[in-house]
């Protein structure tokens, strides 16, 4: 029963991530949000023209299950234990295989590539989290549909060890990383660019959808492992400046402009922004124009502040 809060049943229960509604990935802004959300969604003022029972239960969801689950990943230790646990999860039931999909998104996910998976796992998870707390009768099917995902997900990133490293932090470096031999620079450059080259393209796919928080998270890992590319600090700066986050805008605008005066995207961010290009001009490369006309494209998508 829903209402028993058995220990099997809040075993069940178990995954913060998917109580509260939020993908793995889901820095400390985006549980925070999720989390007022849900506060207000099961707020006694929300069920006060309701039988006194159901108003019972979502007190008593919102105290035994979704504020521990909040304090549980509110900051980047707690995040990082958490899906540490539940990577062990994932590699326990793939010893006992007991990982077998059963909602019919898991299985899609499953079937998804590792690139593919990223976009169709925040999708899947934004719909059940609209429909998750409607009805508090649903709450524990949508819930394990969650914490499905998050299992199927982290399995298929089993194998894509450093975006995860960057992403959250969750795989400290072993012994036998540490002591092994350093590898050829160049190599090394190039994957780094490589990786930093992914996640800017995948923001590219979360601007397109206006869905600014992701793109956000994408475009710091890219700046993290290439801090000196214009057109991620611009785009960035371009995100920022959707969710009025103005401050952070000007920065990386403004950084956009240092690395490259010509950069289209901040160029035209600029003035709107009320920087002033003029101390980060540089005299034009002699293939800028060249370069503008790549960039074009690219350019044209991002047009509206």
């Amino acid at each position: 029963m829903l209402h028993s809060f058995s220990p099997d049943w809040l075993k069940k229960l178990s995954d913060p991530y998917a109580v509260l509604g939020v993908s793995v990935v889901a820095d400390d802004r985006r549980v925070l949000k999720r989390y007022r959300l849900v506060a207000k969604i099961l707020h006694p003022d929300s069920y006060a023209s309701t039988d006194p029972a159901t108003g019972e239960l979502a007190t008593q969801l919102f105290a035994r299950l979704i504020n521990p689950a909040y304090q549980q990943v509110k900051q980047e230790k707690g995040r990082t234990e958490a899906v540490a646990m539940l990577r062990f999860q994932v590699r326990r039931m793939l010893r006992e295989s007991t990982l077998v999909p059963q909602s019919q998104a898991a299985r899609e996910l499953s079937q998804k590539s590792v690139q593919e998976a990223d976009v169709f796992y925040e999708q899947a998870i934004a719909q059940l989290a609209e429909i998750q707390y409607q009805s508090l009768d649903q709450f524990e099917e949508v819930t394990q549909q969650i914490n499905e995902l998050n299992l199927v997900y982290l399995q298929l990133k089993m194998g894509d060890v450093f975006i995860r490293e960057k992403r959250q932090g969750v795989v400290p470096v072993s012994p036998e990383m540490q002591a092994a031999p350093s590898v050829d620079r160049s190599a090394s450059g190039a994957v780094q660019t490589d990786y930093a080259r992914r996640h800017y393209e995948r923001s590219q796919e979360y601007v397109k959808r206006e869905e600014w928080v992701q793109a956000v998270s994408e475009l710091k890992d890219a700046v993290k492992m290439e801090p000196k590319k214009a057109e991620y600090h611009a785009l960035l700066g371009y995100s920022y400046l959707r969710q009025k986050m103005m401050g952070m805008a000007k920065a990386h605008i403004r950084r956009a402009l240092e690395l490259n005066p010509n950069d289209p995207l901040a160029s035209n961010l600029a003035p709107k922004l009320k920087i002033d290009g003029s101390a980060s001009t540089a005299p034009p490369a002699s293939n800028s124009s060249n370069k503008d006309k790549k960039r074009k494209g690219l350019f044209d998508i991002f047009r509206r502040p």
